[in-house]
């Protein structure tokens, strides 16, 4: 059995500023980070846009899975602020939530961010302009590093922690069991049963490993509540009609309460001159979108997404498993992600390959044309038709026949783990951070949540 001081399960963005802000605090400690997926210079999604051009359902999914995360290959953003990204700010307070995001920044500029830009949304007249068309801009700050310098940056980080911290990849961990002295963590070693001890045990298994999550809480008795799931589309349109807006703030959070049922529905994930990808989630194909900070890797589009929430309670308390329903539809009709014209969603015809080489906005992603209506429900369908109208006001053209509509896009979060302020479960020593506590849903949030943690270890 291997002896460790603080055993990490996860090498995500809360797994590894946990490890990061340990070794910083105190050298002596003995840390171990046990990741499901690759290092990062072996993560290749094989799609390939010639042999392979769609998903093929990797055991493990270079996107998802390794090094950095489910955020190792997204556009990079760090929204530092409490409107939105996660209720971290529940449990530590307001203040010290911003304070551990900004701290983070400073983190990644010292690796390699330092050149990027930070937005705001402070003193912007756009906030004005949404509020006379019934909108409302969410403030944040936001760190953009782009796919490629946040490589750079999880290149760096991991370059500073690997002769410090055991690392095992490829090594998804099968459970974790409270002992006398601590835990023991149970996973697979060259095929044969292995054991890690430790006195600390940090939980960051990300959204990717929810069932994983679920199973310990259920082994362990630790409490948890239905989470949302928020389902929707990604908006993929020339990158000029969105210029007023991304020009200025970079990732624009906007939100919107329909007139028919009232129901919120807001933008997410922004990504100017950006590029639409598959992702795979428990062998569900949904789609997301990146974008770059080199000029070089620019497109001539912009891609968000629309998404609604849904929060389920009696008697049906699985959120997931109706976003996940809803995925594996459009995974059947279209093989994966299907792609719709607006103007075709909106006479009720489907998409076919004439139209969209027809269409002036030339799709990013190798997507199946088809009817977006046989897949969302008509409540869902109907809020994101009318959030582009209501977007169409701000940013004219939004609403045009040629923007893009790929389906579906799912973001699953985690049921929420009870947790205490210092986000500790009701075992002590056992601590689950980042989305896969169900309380961070974002980059700045899900680090921080490490930091906070890494310094609490540290303090016993």
């Amino acid at each position: 059995m291997k002896n460790y001081d603080v055993v990490i399960v996860g090498a995500g963005p809360g797994g590894i500023f946990c490890a990061y802000e340990l070794e910083k605090l105190d050298p002596s400690l003995k840390i171990a980070v046990f990741e499901s997926g690759n290092r990062l210079e072996k993560r290749h999604c094989p799609i390939d846009g010639d042999k392979i051009k769609s998903c093929i359902k990797c055991p493990v999914c270079a996107i998802m899975s390794g090094f950095g995360g489910a955020g190792a290959f997204s556009d990079g953003k760090y929204n530092i602020t409490n409107d939105f990204g996660g209720t971290l700010y529940e449990h530590i307070g307001k203040e010290k939530a911003l304070e551990l995001m900004h701290y983070v920044d400073t983190i990644n500029c010292a690796h390699g961010g330092a050149e990027t830009k930070m937005y705001s949304t402070a003193g912007t007249d756009l906030k004005k302009v949404c509020l006379q068309n019934k909108l409302k801009l969410l403030d944040a700050q936001v760190r953009h590093l782009g796919t490629d310098v946040n490589y750079t940056v999880l290149e760096n980080i991991f370059a500073e922690l690997e002769p410090k911290v055991d690392f095992f990849f490829r090594t998804p961990v099968e459970s974790v069991e409270k002992t006398e002295n601590g835990y023991v963590v149970r996973y697979q070693e060259s095929g044969q049963p292995a054991e890690a001890s430790c006195r600390e045990c940090v939980i960051s298994v990300g959204r990717s490993g929810s069932k994983w999550m679920e199973q310990l809480c259920r082994n362990m008795g630790i409490e948890t509540h239905s989470n949302r799931v928020d389902i929707g589309v990604r908006v993929e349109l020339p990158a000029v009609i969105f210029s007023a807006l991304t020009d200025e703030l970079y990732e624009s959070k906007i939100t919107y309460r329909t007139e028919v049922y009232e129901d919120n529905v807001r933008t997410f994930c922004m990504n100017p001159r950006g590029v639409v990808v598959n992702e795979n989630t428990n062998g569900i194909v949904t789609v997301n979108g990146h974008s770059y900070n080199d000029p070089a890797l620019h497109t001539e589009n912009t891609n968000f997404a629309l998404l609604v929430s849904k929060h389920f309670s009696e008697p049906f308390e699985d959120s997931n498993g109706y976003g996940e329903s809803i995925a594996r539809l459009s995974n059947m009709l279209g093989g994966g992600v299907i792609l719709q014209r607006f103007g075709d969603l909106i006479r009720g015809r489907r998409t076919n390959w004439k139209r969209v080489e027809e269409s002036t906005t030339r799709p990013t992603l190798q997507a199946t044309p088809g009817d977006l209506s046989l897949v969302l429900p008509k409540r869902i369908l109907d809020d994101i038709v009318e959030m582009i109208y209501a977007l169409d006001k701000i940013a004219p053209g939004t609403a045009n026949d040629d923007t893009l509509l790929y389906g579906v896009e799912v973001k699953f979060y985690n049921m929420e783990v009870a947790i205490d302020e210092n986000l500790e479960t009701a075992h002590k020593g056992l601590y689950v951070i980042g989305d896969g506590s169900g309380v961070t849903h974002s980059l700045s949030h899900a680090s921080a949540s490490g930091v906070y943690v890494a310094r609490k270890i540290a303090e016993v």
